[in-house]
């Protein structure tokens, strides 16, 4: 097959480009509005080019659809500072909703349950829970095009570096086996370094409830993973009460309900563990419905 980009539709043009050229690292950056709010997104058009000076560059594109920009290339240009947080296998579901467009001003730190911590050279917060992050002041934005589908060239010198004692060998190096990373593919796919490719549904057009919707005592579970919360955020609307109560009928959810000597506590923590395995198996709502369970 011959393909001549100016022969056929960008989102096609996009789609081959997204496939063939992979796996891509994330950079997960932090930026602050001219009002100081702050925003949290994904990039894959990303990766380092310098070490001295140590450049970073990151490409928000202009949106295919409607051509318009996104809010962390506006943030940069007004606000030039950025933290680029790397993404590990146990963000990877929290960093997908965080990719949701919400409208500008709201909080993705709040609405994909990461922590902020302050940075120390940078206005923009680091994410806490990144195995690595990059405090960076933005040296230059340069346009590619004006049209749909048009990168935006962030370039971004590094002024400190971050990294979790926990990810470093006996001899204080990057152990890749212990930053656990993943990397974009084409279409929904990601690949994690140590194991291979996996799946997650990208928010492309719905708008998910987001972590802080999540009730406390599902968000502060012993069970439930920060990847579990990043599912469960990730739906529009939670089920019905018929919907709930239907499933409460269920053979394995009424022997919870019914058992147990009657503790809610351990009621609870079960229906957790229930409700853990039908988010591996991508049963997010029929999730939602096992921990709605009235106790």
């Amino acid at each position: 097959m011959r393909i001549d980009p100016k022969e056929i539709p960008v989102p096609k043009l996009h789609g081959y480009f997204l496939s063939a050229v992979a796996p891509r690292p994330i950079a997960f950056a932090s930026t602050v509005d001219e009002d100081g709010n702050v925003n949290l997104s994904p990039f894959s058009f990303f990766n380092v080019f310098s070490t001295n000076p140590p450049i970073l560059i990151f490409s928000p594109a202009r949106r295919g659809r409607d051509n318009t920009t996104k809010h962390t290339l506006e943030n940069v240009k007004v606000h030039a500072e950025v933290v680029i947080n790397i993404v590990n296998h146990d963000m990877v579901e929290q960093m997908s909703l965080a990719s949701t467009e919400y409208p500008k001003g709201v909080d993705e730190f709040i609405k994909s349950g990461f922590t902020k911590e302050a940075s120390e050279k940078v206005q923009p917060p680091r994410v806490a829970e990144a195995p690595v992050s990059f405090e960076c002041k933005v040296r230059e934005v340069i346009a590619l095009g004006d049209s749909g589908g048009a990168g935006n060239l962030v370039i971004c010198e590094v002024l400190l570096m971050h990294v979790k004692d926990e990810i470093l060998d006996s001899e204080g190096r990057i152990d890749p086996q212990l930053i656990d990373q993943v990397a974009r593919m084409g279409g929904d796919w990601y690949t994690r370094a140590k194991l291979g490719t996996f799946e997650v549904a990208k928010p492309l057009t719905t708008i998910g409830i987001g972590y802080d919707a999540i009730p406390a005592a599902i968000r502060n579970s012993p069970i439930l993973t920060g990847n579990h919360l990043g599912k469960l955020g990730n739906v529009e609307q939670l089920p019905t009460e018929e919907e709930i109560s239907a499933l409460g009928s269920e053979p394995e959810v009424m022997a919870i309900l019914t058992g147990l000597d009657g503790d809610p506590d351990q009621q609870q923590l079960e229906l957790h563990k229930l409700a853990a395995i039908c988010l591996d198996k991508g049963q997010v709502m029929d999730a939602w419905k096992i921990l709605l369970q009235p106790i």
